[in-house]
């Protein structure tokens, strides 16, 4: 039996998976779970502890099975934990969920600087809600002085489970970069929101690779999972991240990761982190690789749209079954300019914050919380087909304009993955507003659970991610660009509309 299996926890928002790589990379076993937040007094809060024991519970029952040596941890971002003196946790585990209001919102951006001025030293731009670890920090300092008071070190969320199997802390790029105004973009240290905040000295002081061994799993979790004791850990990654490491190993040039989901991600690897002056306040920001290299990048929820409108175009047709992409039907509602489905479900998010969620009909208004009471309904919306055509145009003119952001010169590769690589429509009008791009889909299975595979192999052998570029391959499917005619004054009348 091959002796060098790893194990991958990947702690999605709401998905969480537990699965076993060989030492080829390839998934020979998987757990998922889905594990809700919870909430108490208005605050939304992760439920760590349940994941926790379920990721255990796997782990042991993975162990029976195959010789697991590396545990490689990814988790989705703008989540800290704080742990006391004592390595107990110092304050619940608030979820970027959290509402936050107008008044909390002033209140943070006149103590640590204005949105722009932040954007520019933190390469973070506003989100919403809590979706910046500094604004987390924040509220519990307010709301909890008592707790933030007795914190000593402050874990993102990736290293706070390999605390929790190793006992040991750390720190790396993926995520101290990735929008949480912690991180000192040009001087690449700790920000002066960290000092602000007092966490400075609470923050690792080491950053270290994703792929180092964070530590040796404890005898306690030794005991309890039966995994061998020798079993180590690596540092962990952010989800984004861990998609994007498969494509930096293969060495994958000019090109975009349009990774779609809940929360499309348009990620566009660069040599330098650079603010255009129109850029400033819009939702366009950097993370850092694998390797510490910046990324631009820009998202929106592109998948909560999707599924908002799907459901009740399901609800409106009492068909669940998504019609079949029909170039003529496109090309109709392209020429004609009548039907528009417009941004964004949640208001103050996306690269269209102050864009209502609306529908346009033959010229009338249609506000979304209208159409899901059923007080109007746009006339087009009977009609499944030609209503999911306006949701796709919807969605791939929100993706040109974030590919727009993040300085995207349509000229290069632009690579679609997560739950959209498999939407002929969607694709084929993608490939339709970029004639000079090659457009294609991958066959990557569990893309960020593959590229912290990765990170456990190169921690296993004691090498790079770089090393292992000859182990795996990236099979992608050219997309086929549809003849469609008046896409660019489509996207204008769409635009005027916002």
């Amino acid at each position: 039996m091959d002796a060098r299996h790893i194990a991958v926890i990947d702690v999605g928002k709401t998905n969480k998976k537990v699965l076993i790589f060989d030492d080829r990379l390839k998934i020979v076993d998987g757990a998922y779970r889905t594990f809700d937040e919870y909430t108490e007094d208005g605050v939304h809060y992760e439920d760590v502890d349940g994941a926790f024991a379920w990721f255990k519970e796997q782990l042991t029952t993975f162990a029976a099975s195959y010789p697991i040596r590396t545990v490689s941890v990814t988790t989705h971002g703008a989540t800290a934990v704080c742990i006391d003196h004592e390595g107990k946790r110092a304050a619940p585990v608030v979820a970027y969920t959290t509402p936050a209001d107008q008044a909390f919102r002033e209140e943070f951006f006149e103590t640590f600087g204005s949105p722009e001025e932040l954007q520019r030293t933190t390469a973070t731009a506003e989100i919403g809600d809590m979706i910046n670890i500094a604004k987390v920090l924040f509220f519990i300092k307010k709301r909890c002085p008592e707790s933030f008071a007795r914190i000593a070190t402050v874990l993102n969320y990736p290293q706070y489970i390999g605390y929790l199997l190793t006992g040991s802390v750390g720190a790396e790029p993926t995520y101290i970069g990735c929008h949480t105004y912690l991180f000192d973009f040009e001087n690449k240290k700790s920000s002066s929101v960290a000092a602000k905040l007092g966490v400075k000295d609470k923050l690792p002081s080491t950053i270290a690779a994703p792929w180092d061994v964070l530590g040796r799993i404890t005898p306690t979790i030794a005991r309890q999972t039966n995994l061998s004791p020798e079993c180590i850990v690596t540092m962990g990654i952010h989800d984004s991240n861990a998609s994007l490491l498969p494509y930096l190993v293969k060495g994958y040039d000019d090109f975009v990761l349009n990774s779609t989901g809940t929360w499309c991600v348009a990620m566009h690897p660069t040599d330098k982190v650079k603010f255009e002056a129109d850029e400033l306040g819009k939702l366009v920001f950097y993370n850092l690789d694998a390797f510490s290299n910046p990324v631009k990048t820009s998202i929106f929820m592109g998948g909560l749209e999707f599924q908002t409108y799907s459901a009740l175009l399901e609800k409106i047709n009492g068909s669940g079954v998504r019609p079949t992409f029909d170039p003529s039907l496109y090309q109709k509602i392209i020429s004609e300019r009548r039907k528009f489905i417009l941004p964004s479900v949640v208001r103050g998010t996306g690269i269209f914050p102050d864009s209502a969620p609306k529908v346009i009909d033959e010229g009338g208004v249609f506000d979304l919380e209208d159409i899901r009471s059923g007080k109007s309904i746009p006339g087009f919306f009977e009609d499944h087909s030609i209503a999911q055509a306006a949701l796709e145009l919807s969605l791939a003119l929100q993706t040109r304009a974030a590919l727009e952001l993040i300085g995207y010169d349509g000229k290069g590769t632009i690579v679609t993955e997560g739950g959209w690589r498999k939407d002929k429509a969607y694709n084929a009008l993608m490939a339709a507003l970029y004639p000079e791009s090659k457009l294609v889909t991958t066959d990557l299975a569990e893309a960020t659970a593959f590229g912290a595979a990765i990170l456990g192999k190169a921690a296993l052998e004691g090498t790079t991610p770089m090393n292992t570029a000859d182990q795996f391959e990236i099979r992608t499917e050219a997309v086929e660009r549809p003849n469609l005619t008046g896409l660019e004054e489509y996207a204008e009348a769409f635009a005027e509309k916002l």
